[in-house]
């Protein structure tokens, strides 16, 4: 198991954390050289004394600069360290309908709408509220719920606003949006447990509860009551310390105890192998509390 005696790369912690973190995270986590490394090579950005951002933040504002656009979707997230999934492949820049950029735009994944002056924020990037329908709007359910479940836990807006903004956003795209919006909570810790929500989200028969309160034990990341159904997004980047793994041994035996079935997933299969996440949630499903178990080899082909 992975603990935080062995040096983590900055950039993957960030990754891990959502696109921002505080630097006593990175220094605990990576070491304060790397720490100073990365920056030097301008892999990661120091945005305040203690808070440090992945470079896409910096290169979307130039980008937007150069084509006289606004900063927007994922990139526009970062801006306002909203927590993502995953970090764009490339700088977000939304351009007017008709407006032909003089300098090219390779290297940029170009938008075209036409903002309302109320959705865009100083120094030229969309508000949050607005950040949060667009990609909500164009995203996958686990990377858009991600970032309005983080908006909403951040107090960047309120149910309220998306509702506004979403009304004066252009149609294509608000039935995904709706739903985004109708399930989103500043309940979720992180982008971890949200894409997990999102796949069980997907999974007929099963509806799931965020932050759920068990009896003696206190609150499990996601559950399934009229199942006994407990799921957990367990980071070995958070959970490697030996008091923190005893903790959720005991945890875990509490929660059996209690009668409850109990999945841990982690991080990498529920970002990197969704098919195999959604398809041990169906066979549990499938089983039911009172069913024969479903029989499933260890070396799962969805793997």
């Amino acid at each position: 198991m992975l603990t935080r005696m062995q040096r983590w790369d900055p950039v993957d912690i960030l990754i891990r954390a959502g696109g921002s973190a505080p630097g006593t995270m990175l220094a605990e986590f990576c070491g304060d050289w790397h720490v100073r490394k990365a920056v030097a090579q301008g892999r990661i950005v120091r945005a305040a004394r203690n808070r440090y951002l992945l470079p896409e933040a910096s290169a979307a504002l130039a980008a937007a600069a150069r084509l006289n656009g606004t900063v927007s979707h994922l990139s526009a997230a970062l801006h306002w360290e909203i927590k993502v999934r995953k970090p764009p492949r490339l700088p977000d820049v939304t351009l007017p309908r008709k407006r032909r950029p003089r300098d090219s735009t390779a290297g940029v994944t170009v938008h075209w709408h036409d903002l309302p002056d109320e959705h865009v924020a100083a120094p030229g990037v969309t508000t949050p509220a607005r950040t949060v329908i667009d990609c909500a709007r164009s995203l996958p359910l686990p990377d858009a719920l991600s970032v309005a479940d983080s908006a909403l836990r951040r107090r960047l807006v309120t149910p309220e606003q998306l509702g506004h903004a979403l009304a004066s956003s252009p149609h294509p795209g608000r039935v995904a949006a709706r739903r985004v919006l109708a399930e989103a909570t500043p309940l979720a810790a992180n982008p971890f447990e949200s894409s997990l929500r999102a796949i069980a989200l997907d999974v007929p028969g099963l509806k799931v509860v965020p932050q759920y309160l068990v009896e003696h034990v206190g609150h499990v990341d996601l559950c399934d009551p009229r199942m006994s159904l407990v799921l957990e997004a367990d980071s070995h980047t958070w959970h490697g310390s030996p008091g923190q793994f005893r903790y959720d041994i005991r945890r875990h035996a509490a929660l059996l105890r209690a009668g409850w079935t109990v999945v841990r997933f982690c991080w990498e299969d529920v970002m990197s192998q969704a098919a195999y996440v959604r398809g041990l949630l169906a066979d549990l499903v499938h089983r039911g509390p009172d069913s024969r178990p479903v029989q499933v080899s260890f070396h799962d082909r969805r793997l």
